[in-house]
């Protein structure tokens, strides 16, 4: 409800905020209060109360806009929630039972994660390591506005600060090409090969390669860097630390005065000259991007390599998960099914490859210009 508010009046609210709360509405002069931390907005912006369909004593606002009934459709049944409910919590609430060990996971790790995460989660080409940081020098914050230091390593143990949440995204979003097709039984020994290879500890003991890490054990795995994230959120305080953090400008770097005019000398800085002076040769001023070449061919511009790129190479750069393209003797016997097979195995989907590569938004003819693409820089 209150960003309907915050839309209709916050030119008030700036005014509020400059010229000490009070307004001018009809030549009478309008005392506004402002709301103490505990009763703003989540954000930490101003929020006036609404009385007998007045907002801030000064505008009237339509009630019916406020009701919550859905106004489209129906409301989703029980079984429809349930399906839908399948969050975990940071209090472990939502968490299913299953059970894993290190040396499973460390086995479907490679299968499904190392053509992005790297071997052992250290880092693939383009996507972001997972292990590797020393979690041993963590001062339970991630900046320290103390002394300075650095922040740590970007890793699981560093920048995760529970490990329900781990195992929840595990589930929901990876791997990245088929997202929610582990088992849960599959996710429980991932998230153990993780945590172990990340030094992780349980009750001051380190994972063995065969410990069955299961709900009750996962439960007792507390993250290095738990205390180091801020504000806190969780728990019955939580939005209040929010609305602390958020209402304090020094959060946001040093708070300034602002000016529309009369602005005090030295703070506009002007440019003096073209920003390509003095370049040879100057740089060009058409802001076209490049015309993009055809669907098909093999050039590094064209449309198919783009797609490949974005939606393909995810498996189809890793020799160990499907076949690269360039890989003459990869593509031999495939290229010899011809063409119109392989756009059927791509299009519908093949052994271990779904549909489209899993990309349901690339169109028939999009799938042969990859395939085409593919099959071109491989013979």
């Amino acid at each position: 409800m209150f960003i309907l508010d915050l839309k209709k009046i916050s030119g008030v609210v700036a005014m509020a905020l400059i010229a000490s709360s009070s307004l001018i509405a009809g030549g009478n002069e309008i005392k506004l209060k402002t709301p103490s931390l505990e009763e703003r907005a989540i954000d930490g912006a101003i929020k006036y109360e609404i009385k007998d369909g007045v907002y801030a004593n000064t505008y009237r606002v339509n009630p019916k806009a406020y009701k919550m009934a859905p106004k489209y459709g129906r409301a989703a049944t029980p079984n429809e929630i349930k399906a839908w409910d399948i969050d975990v919590r940071y209090d472990w609430q939502g968490l299913p039972e299953g059970k894993g060990t290190a040396t499973e996971g460390d086995e479907l790790f490679e299968k499904h994660c190392a053509m992005c995460h790297g071997d052992m989660g250290t880092g693939g080409n383009g996507y972001p390591k997972l292990t590797g940081g020393d979690i041993s020098t963590l001062t339970n914050q991630l900046v320290d506005p103390a002394n300075g230091d650095e922040p740590p390593e970007r890793s699981i143990g560093a920048y995760w600060p529970y490990a329900s949440t781990l195992w929840w995204y595990v589930k929901t979003g990876m791997p990245f090409p088929h997202p929610m097709s582990l088992t849960n039984d599959e996710v429980y020994s991932i998230v153990a090969y993780l945590l172990q290879v990340e030094e992780i500890q349980i009750d001051g003991k380190d994972i063995e390669d065969d410990q069955v890490i299961d709900k009750k054990t996962l439960m007792k795995v507390v993250m290095p860097n738990v205390n180091g994230f801020y504000p806190e959120v969780n728990g019955p305080d939580g939005p209040q630390n929010m609305k602390k953090f958020l209402s304090d400008p020094k959060n946001y770097g040093t708070p300034t005065t602002r000016c529309m005019k009369n602005c005090p000398k030295g703070k506009v800085v002007h440019i003096k000259a073209a920003l390509d002076d003095g370049i040879i040769p100057p740089s060009t001023q058409i802001k076209d991007l490049p015309k993009e070449k055809a669907s098909g061919g093999d050039g590094a511009d064209s449309k198919a390599a783009k797609l490949f790129e974005s939606k393909c190479n995810a498996c189809h750069g890793n020799a160990a998960i499907a076949p690269v393209p360039g890989d003459k003797d990869a593509w031999e016997a495939r290229i010899k099914q011809g063409q119109e097979t392989l756009y059927d195995h791509a299009i519908k989907g093949f052994q271990g490859m779904p549909p489209k590569g899993g990309a349901a938004d690339l169109s028939d003819a999009d799938v042969k210009a990859i395939v085409d693409y593919m099959v071109g820089k491989s013979k």
